[in-house]
């Protein structure tokens, strides 16, 4: 697709907007009505795509992204016409008589650009709550997940009008042509160095962006956790889509006291959820890419490895890996892991591991096992994160209830539910005023009187 193609493309979106088609609300819902039907007419075929691109099974496809996708929509099917409404709230004595609202009010033509890891779901939650807040939308996949972008790209286009929802395939190229026009919103979803990148081309215009970036989540284990449980959740969490999560667990650090049971109990799950033979699993996925499968090989220490560390090229595939050992100095400890390795970190002491997590970047997620409430509120509350879970890891992504986002470096501004709603939503503030009554006290000239009423009314 050409710049020029692109540019038309913005300027046909943006002439629908304008034309005020996108601000009734029963019409939002009808199209998201739509998009739900799709879903279920392709899921098959969505299945089969994702399968191809990530080698996810079918139940994990249905567990991890279709589901989550009709989910969202369900909730934005009950909820939007609410999120929607003109709300009034108190008018000041001083402004007596007025009513006072806050009126949510689409931005116009926004840009998604979504990644390959759970390329349906991260392309089509924040789609749902753009167009339930009004807004046209580019949709732009990731060149990385071609046939998951491909059946997005004939789902949308058979069920929507183009000046509504436009889906733009393609690679770096059509990257830079869209983040040269002028969007209202700017949706990225990514690495923490193209997010960079988005954010500075958005600066020319002026461009409002929702960044969700990533980092190295922390799973602390405290010496009071329960340990098969938090094996079990952890190895769950971190070898899900073989690693590829943005929320995965990125390594442990846990009470050296506890370290060796930890590890021990780990690979007793590894074992029971995977298999004894991992790559032999036909529901254990594969890595996106040779260039990505590379990295992430080259991050394996074989001095270091306590299990797993088997790979095989050809299918593009890692065994989950754990090691022992680690330092913070290591190879693998020096950039966000994206693959099913897990590093164990020990610390001696409680108060020592907080002052190391604190020294770090803010990662887009937070994990802690433990038994003692105490400990849990201190590192909710000392420890600056996007969202966690205590004792168990990744299911805060799934509750359209909970905002989903970064701080820091892990990313800027939240989505999922009302939050998502808000995101894509410019809340005007409006004083409507009666002409029946006119109080004099704003107007000149002033005198005694009225400086003692205004002080008054404006205490």
């Amino acid at each position: 697709m050409t710049p020029q193609d692109i540019t038309s493309i913005v300027a046909n979106q943006r002439a629908y907007f304008k034309s005020g088609a996108t601000l009734d609300v029963e019409g939002r819902l009808r199209a998201l009505r739509t998009l739900r039907a799709a879903i279920v007419t392709y899921e098959d075929v969505i299945t089969s795509a994702l399968q191809r691109d990530l080698g996810k099974s079918s139940t994990e496809s249905i567990m991890c992204e279709i589901g989550m996708v009709k989910s969202a929509l369900n909730h934005m099917l009950r909820h939007g016409a609410r999120y929607a409404k003109t709300k009034r709230v108190r008018t000041p004595l001083a402004q007596f008589p007025a009513t006072s609202m806050r009126k949510p009010s689409p931005y116009g033509v926004v840009l998604v650009m979504s990644p390959w890891n759970y390329p349906f779901l991260l392309t089509l939650e924040p789609v749902i709550e753009a167009i339930a807040a009004g807004n046209t939308v580019v949709v732009k996949p990731s060149a990385y997940s071609p046939h998951t972008s491909n059946v997005l790209e004939k789902v949308l286009s058979q069920y929507f009008d183009p000046r509504l929802i436009t889906v733009v395939t393609g690679g770096r190229e059509e990257n830079q042509a869209l983040l040269d026009q002028a969007f209202d919103h700017i949706f990225f979803t990514g690495s923490q160095r193209v997010g960079k990148e988005v954010m500075r081309k958005a600066s020319a215009h002026l461009t409002p962006v929702t960044l969700e970036l990533g980092g190295k989540s922390p799973c602390i284990v405290e010496r009071s956790a329960n340990i098969p449980m938090a094996a079990r959740r952890i190895v769950f969490g971190k070898y899900l889509n073989c690693g590829q999560t943005c929320i995965a667990p990125d390594y442990i650090y846990c009470d050296a006291a506890i370290a060796d049971d930890l590890m021990r109990a780990i690979v007793h799950e590894i074992r029971s959820q995977y298999g004894d033979a991992p790559l032999a699993n036909p529901d254990y996925g594969k890595i996106i890419s040779a260039k990505h499968f590379d990295r992430l090989t080259g991050l394996i220490d074989p001095a270091k490895i306590a299990y797993g560390g088997r790979t095989s090229p050809d299918t593009l595939q890692i065994e989950p890996t754990l090691l022992r050992d680690v330092e913070w100095g290591d190879a693998v400890m020096q950039e966000e892991i994206f693959g099913p390795i897990l590093p164990v970190l020990t610390y001696e002491n409680f108060g020592d591991a907080i002052d190391q997590l604190n020294d770090m970047p803010h990662p887009l997620a937070l994990y802690i096992f433990t038994e003692d409430k105490i400990i849990a509120r201190q590192v909710m509350t000392r420890l600056q994160f996007g969202g966690g879970c205590v004792n168990d890891t990744i299911i805060h992504l799934a509750s359209n209830d909970l905002p989903f986002g970064g701080v820091g470096a892990s990313g800027m501004g939240s989505y999922h539910g009302e939050a998502g709603f808000r995101t894509f939503s410019h809340e005007k503030s409006i004083v409507s005023k009666s002409t029946k009554l006119d109080l004099p006290l704003r107007y000149q000239p002033y005198n005694k009187w009225k400086k003692r009423l205004i002080h008054f009314v404006m205490r």
